[in-house]
Protein backbone atom coordinates (compact mmCIF):
# COMPACT_ATOMS: atom_id res chain seq x y z
CA UNK A 1 0.00 0.00 0.00
CA UNK A 2 0.96 3.16 -0.66
CA UNK A 3 2.22 5.29 2.08
CA UNK A 4 0.99 8.84 2.00
CA UNK A 5 3.84 11.19 3.39
CA UNK A 6 3.06 14.58 4.04
CA UNK A 7 6.29 17.23 2.56
CA UNK A 8 7.67 20.17 3.25
CA UNK A 9 6.92 23.02 0.60
CA UNK A 10 9.43 25.62 0.61
CA UNK A 11 8.91 29.41 -0.72
CA UNK A 12 10.30 32.32 -2.38
CA UNK A 13 7.80 35.36 -1.56
CA UNK A 14 9.02 38.62 -4.01
CA UNK A 15 7.91 41.99 -3.14
CA UNK A 16 8.83 45.53 -5.02
CA UNK A 17 11.83 42.81 -6.18
CA UNK A 18 13.12 41.46 -3.29
CA UNK A 19 12.67 38.13 -0.88
CA UNK A 20 10.38 39.19 1.63
CA UNK A 21 8.17 37.90 4.19
CA UNK A 22 5.71 39.78 5.52
CA UNK A 23 2.43 39.75 7.04
CA UNK A 24 -0.35 38.73 4.72
CA UNK A 25 -3.39 40.21 5.96
CA UNK A 26 -1.43 43.85 5.84
CA UNK A 27 -0.90 43.54 1.80
CA UNK A 28 -3.16 45.96 0.05
CA UNK A 29 -3.13 47.98 -2.94
CA UNK A 30 -1.42 50.73 -1.58
CA UNK A 31 1.18 49.16 0.28
CA UNK A 32 2.13 47.12 -2.90
CA UNK A 33 2.33 50.66 -4.63
CA UNK A 34 4.15 52.23 -1.47
CA UNK A 35 7.50 51.47 -2.92
CA UNK A 36 7.22 53.25 -5.89
CA UNK A 37 5.46 56.46 -4.47
CA UNK A 38 7.36 59.40 -2.78
CA UNK A 39 6.69 59.91 0.77
CA UNK A 40 5.71 63.34 0.33
CA UNK A 41 2.63 62.31 -1.51
CA UNK A 42 -0.31 63.62 0.54
CA UNK A 43 -2.02 59.96 -0.01
CA UNK A 44 1.07 58.34 1.79
CA UNK A 45 -1.09 59.40 5.10
CA UNK A 46 -3.60 57.11 4.34
CA UNK A 47 -1.84 54.07 3.57
CA UNK A 48 -1.73 50.86 5.22
CA UNK A 49 1.90 49.91 6.49
CA UNK A 50 2.65 46.64 4.94
CA UNK A 51 4.04 44.53 8.25
CA UNK A 52 7.33 43.08 6.67
CA UNK A 53 8.62 40.44 9.18
CA UNK A 54 11.64 39.81 6.91
CA UNK A 55 13.37 41.64 4.00
CA UNK A 56 16.98 40.82 2.26
CA UNK A 57 19.05 41.85 -0.40
CA UNK A 58 20.11 38.45 -1.57
CA UNK A 59 18.67 37.25 -4.43
CA UNK A 60 15.51 35.07 -5.13
CA UNK A 61 17.60 33.18 -7.12
CA UNK A 62 20.03 31.75 -4.27
CA UNK A 63 16.76 30.31 -2.61
CA UNK A 64 15.94 28.56 -5.45
CA UNK A 65 19.82 27.24 -5.76
CA UNK A 66 19.38 26.39 -1.88
CA UNK A 67 15.76 24.25 -2.34
CA UNK A 68 17.25 22.31 -5.68
CA UNK A 69 20.57 21.58 -3.11
CA UNK A 70 18.57 20.00 -0.91
CA UNK A 71 16.06 18.07 -3.20
CA UNK A 72 13.45 19.94 -2.12
CA UNK A 73 10.16 19.85 -4.98
CA UNK A 74 6.71 21.64 -4.99
CA UNK A 75 7.92 24.83 -3.77
CA UNK A 76 6.76 28.22 -4.74
CA UNK A 77 7.36 31.59 -5.97
CA UNK A 78 4.82 34.02 -4.99
CA UNK A 79 5.04 37.49 -6.99
CA UNK A 80 3.14 40.31 -4.03
CA UNK A 81 2.58 43.48 -6.77
CA UNK A 82 4.25 45.20 -9.68
CA UNK A 83 8.23 44.81 -10.04
CA UNK A 84 8.95 41.46 -9.26
CA UNK A 85 8.50 39.38 -12.84
CA UNK A 86 12.83 39.27 -13.12
CA UNK A 87 13.55 38.41 -10.00
CA UNK A 88 10.90 35.74 -10.20
CA UNK A 89 12.38 34.88 -13.49
CA UNK A 90 15.74 33.91 -12.23
CA UNK A 91 14.32 31.91 -9.43
CA UNK A 92 12.64 30.15 -11.91
CA UNK A 93 15.91 29.51 -14.09
CA UNK A 94 17.77 28.87 -11.19
CA UNK A 95 15.83 25.80 -9.88
CA UNK A 96 13.35 25.08 -13.18
CA UNK A 97 10.77 23.14 -13.56
CA UNK A 98 10.60 22.47 -9.75
CA UNK A 99 8.80 26.11 -8.58
CA UNK A 100 5.30 26.99 -9.30
CA UNK A 101 4.61 30.83 -9.64
CA UNK A 102 1.66 32.91 -8.72
CA UNK A 103 0.96 36.35 -8.39
CA UNK A 104 -0.81 37.57 -11.33
CA UNK A 105 -1.41 34.86 -13.31
CA UNK A 106 -4.14 34.89 -16.14
CA UNK A 107 -4.56 33.20 -19.32
CA UNK A 108 -2.97 35.93 -21.30
CA UNK A 109 0.83 34.74 -19.49
CA UNK A 110 0.52 31.42 -18.19
CA UNK A 111 2.25 29.87 -21.31
CA UNK A 112 5.18 33.03 -20.79
CA UNK A 113 5.50 31.67 -17.26
CA UNK A 114 5.49 28.09 -18.15
CA UNK A 115 8.08 28.61 -20.41
CA UNK A 116 10.04 30.44 -18.14
CA UNK A 117 10.99 27.20 -16.45
CA UNK A 118 7.19 26.93 -14.00
CA UNK A 119 6.21 23.62 -13.08
CA UNK A 120 2.99 25.02 -12.85
CA UNK A 121 0.86 28.12 -12.67
CA UNK A 122 -1.04 29.45 -9.55
CA UNK A 123 -4.43 31.19 -10.16
CA UNK A 124 -6.61 33.05 -7.77
CA UNK A 125 -8.10 36.49 -9.00
CA UNK A 126 -8.00 35.73 -12.39
CA UNK A 127 -10.67 33.06 -11.82
CA UNK A 128 -12.65 34.48 -9.18
CA UNK A 129 -14.58 37.66 -11.01
CA UNK A 130 -14.98 40.70 -9.07
CA UNK A 131 -18.08 39.85 -7.36
CA UNK A 132 -16.61 36.66 -5.75
CA UNK A 133 -18.32 34.03 -8.47
CA UNK A 134 -16.20 31.97 -10.15
CA UNK A 135 -15.51 32.64 -14.33
CA UNK A 136 -15.92 29.21 -15.49
CA UNK A 137 -14.94 30.44 -18.74
CA UNK A 138 -11.36 31.86 -17.73
CA UNK A 139 -10.59 28.53 -15.49
CA UNK A 140 -11.51 26.71 -18.67
CA UNK A 141 -9.38 28.44 -20.76
CA UNK A 142 -6.38 28.51 -18.42
CA UNK A 143 -6.41 25.05 -18.36
CA UNK A 144 -6.49 24.61 -21.96
CA UNK A 145 -3.28 26.65 -21.87
CA UNK A 146 -1.65 24.93 -18.97
CA UNK A 147 -2.83 21.54 -18.98
CA UNK A 148 -4.74 20.71 -15.76
CA UNK A 149 -1.61 19.29 -14.78
CA UNK A 150 0.45 22.37 -14.29
CA UNK A 151 -2.14 24.38 -13.04
CA UNK A 152 -2.54 25.40 -9.21
CA UNK A 153 -5.96 26.70 -7.91
CA UNK A 154 -5.25 29.45 -4.77
CA UNK A 155 -7.92 28.88 -2.69
CA UNK A 156 -6.32 31.39 0.35
CA UNK A 157 -9.33 32.25 2.74
CA UNK A 158 -10.41 34.36 5.74
CA UNK A 159 -13.34 33.93 7.85
CA UNK A 160 -15.87 36.79 7.54
CA UNK A 161 -15.17 39.75 10.38
CA UNK A 162 -18.08 38.98 13.00
CA UNK A 163 -19.80 42.82 12.11
CA UNK A 164 -20.14 41.61 8.37
CA UNK A 165 -21.77 38.79 9.19
CA UNK A 166 -23.79 40.36 11.37
CA UNK A 167 -25.23 42.97 8.49
CA UNK A 168 -25.96 40.15 6.62
CA UNK A 169 -28.09 38.12 9.04
CA UNK A 170 -25.21 35.51 8.71
CA UNK A 171 -24.40 34.95 13.53
CA UNK A 172 -24.04 31.04 12.33
CA UNK A 173 -21.56 31.11 9.24
CA UNK A 174 -18.10 30.15 10.15
CA UNK A 175 -17.05 29.01 6.78
CA UNK A 176 -13.31 30.19 5.73
CA UNK A 177 -14.13 32.66 2.81
CA UNK A 178 -11.62 32.32 -0.81
CA UNK A 179 -9.83 35.76 -0.88
CA UNK A 180 -8.80 37.70 -3.50
CA UNK A 181 -7.13 40.77 -4.88
CA UNK A 182 -3.86 40.42 -2.47
CA UNK A 183 -6.40 38.80 0.00
CA UNK A 184 -8.35 41.80 0.02
CA UNK A 185 -11.95 40.78 -1.14
CA UNK A 186 -13.96 38.42 0.01
CA UNK A 187 -15.52 36.09 -2.72
CA UNK A 188 -18.75 34.28 -2.11
CA UNK A 189 -17.05 30.88 -2.17
CA UNK A 190 -16.89 29.28 0.90
CA UNK A 191 -13.88 26.29 1.51
CA UNK A 192 -16.28 23.16 2.15
CA UNK A 193 -15.81 19.46 1.09
CA UNK A 194 -18.01 19.83 -1.48
CA UNK A 195 -16.42 22.88 -3.21
CA UNK A 196 -13.08 21.59 -2.76
CA UNK A 197 -14.10 18.78 -4.50
CA UNK A 198 -15.59 20.56 -7.34
CA UNK A 199 -12.49 22.29 -8.31
CA UNK A 200 -10.17 19.23 -7.87
CA UNK A 201 -11.34 18.82 -11.41
CA UNK A 202 -9.49 21.78 -13.28
CA UNK A 203 -6.41 21.65 -11.26
CA UNK A 204 -3.73 19.53 -10.49
CA UNK A 205 -3.11 20.58 -6.32
CA UNK A 206 -4.28 23.07 -4.33
CA UNK A 207 -2.41 26.14 -2.37
CA UNK A 208 -4.22 27.42 0.71
CA UNK A 209 -2.90 30.25 2.79
CA UNK A 210 -4.80 31.27 6.12
CA UNK A 211 -4.67 34.74 5.48
CA UNK A 212 -5.49 35.69 9.00
CA UNK A 213 -2.62 33.65 10.83
CA UNK A 214 0.03 34.20 7.79
CA UNK A 215 3.14 35.52 8.77
CA UNK A 216 2.06 36.05 12.41
CA UNK A 217 3.79 32.47 13.84
CA UNK A 218 1.03 32.14 16.15
CA UNK A 219 0.01 28.73 15.22
CA UNK A 220 -2.05 26.96 12.55
CA UNK A 221 -5.77 27.16 11.84
CA UNK A 222 -6.43 23.86 12.82
CA UNK A 223 -9.94 23.13 11.71
CA UNK A 224 -8.79 24.39 8.16
CA UNK A 225 -5.90 22.09 7.93
CA UNK A 226 -8.28 19.15 9.25
CA UNK A 227 -10.81 19.92 6.72
CA UNK A 228 -8.22 20.36 3.57
CA UNK A 229 -7.23 16.37 5.04
CA UNK A 230 -10.73 14.90 4.70
CA UNK A 231 -12.12 16.67 1.66
CA UNK A 232 -9.20 17.29 -1.51
CA UNK A 233 -8.71 14.30 -3.76
CA UNK A 234 -5.41 16.18 -4.61
CA UNK A 235 -2.44 17.08 -3.13
CA UNK A 236 -2.81 20.50 -0.95
CA UNK A 237 -0.16 22.98 0.77
CA UNK A 238 -1.13 24.47 3.73
CA UNK A 239 0.73 27.82 4.62
CA UNK A 240 0.46 29.86 8.30
CA UNK A 241 0.83 30.76 11.03
CA UNK A 242 3.55 27.78 11.41
CA UNK A 243 6.41 28.30 14.07
CA UNK A 244 8.10 24.73 15.58
CA UNK A 245 8.39 21.74 14.07
CA UNK A 246 5.34 20.70 16.54
CA UNK A 247 3.11 22.71 14.13
CA UNK A 248 4.41 20.67 11.16
CA UNK A 249 4.23 17.58 13.07
CA UNK A 250 0.18 18.76 14.01
CA UNK A 251 -0.90 19.06 10.24
CA UNK A 252 0.90 15.85 9.32
CA UNK A 253 -1.69 14.74 11.97
CA UNK A 254 -4.16 16.64 11.47
CA UNK A 255 -4.23 16.55 7.55
CA UNK A 256 -3.66 13.07 7.75
CA UNK A 257 -0.47 13.10 5.74
CA UNK A 258 -2.54 14.40 3.06
CA UNK A 259 -1.92 18.12 3.30
CA UNK A 260 2.04 19.36 2.50
CA UNK A 261 3.06 22.49 4.43
CA UNK A 262 4.77 26.19 3.84
CA UNK A 263 6.89 27.80 6.43
CA UNK A 264 7.71 31.15 5.91
CA UNK A 265 8.27 33.82 8.86
CA UNK A 266 9.62 31.24 11.40
CA UNK A 267 12.09 29.79 9.26
CA UNK A 268 16.06 31.48 10.30
CA UNK A 269 17.00 31.72 6.44
CA UNK A 270 13.57 34.49 6.70
CA UNK A 271 15.14 36.03 10.32
CA UNK A 272 12.73 33.33 12.19
CA UNK A 273 14.20 31.23 14.84
CA UNK A 274 12.94 27.73 13.54
CA UNK A 275 16.35 26.49 11.79
CA UNK A 276 15.51 26.03 8.00
CA UNK A 277 18.15 22.82 8.55
CA UNK A 278 16.12 21.21 11.20
CA UNK A 279 12.80 21.53 9.11
CA UNK A 280 14.62 20.44 5.97
CA UNK A 281 15.86 17.11 8.49
CA UNK A 282 11.78 16.70 9.29
CA UNK A 283 10.69 16.36 5.88
CA UNK A 284 13.92 14.10 5.12
CA UNK A 285 12.53 11.74 8.25
CA UNK A 286 9.16 11.67 6.81
CA UNK A 287 10.29 10.23 3.51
Amino acid sequence: INRIIMKFRPCIDLHGGCVKQIVGSTLTDETSQQQQQQASLSSSSTTTTLATNFSTDRPAAEFAQLYQTDKLTGGHVIMLGPGNTEAAKNALAAYPNQLQVGGGMTDANAKEWLDAGASHIIATSHVFRKDGVIDYDRLQRLVEITGKERLVLDLSCRKRPAAEKKDNGDDGDDHYYVVTNKWQTFTTFPITADNVRHLAQYCDEFLVHGVDVEGKQCGILQDLVTLLGEASPIPVTYAGGVRSLEDLELVNKLGRGRVDCTVGSALDIFGGSLPYRDVVEWHNSQQ
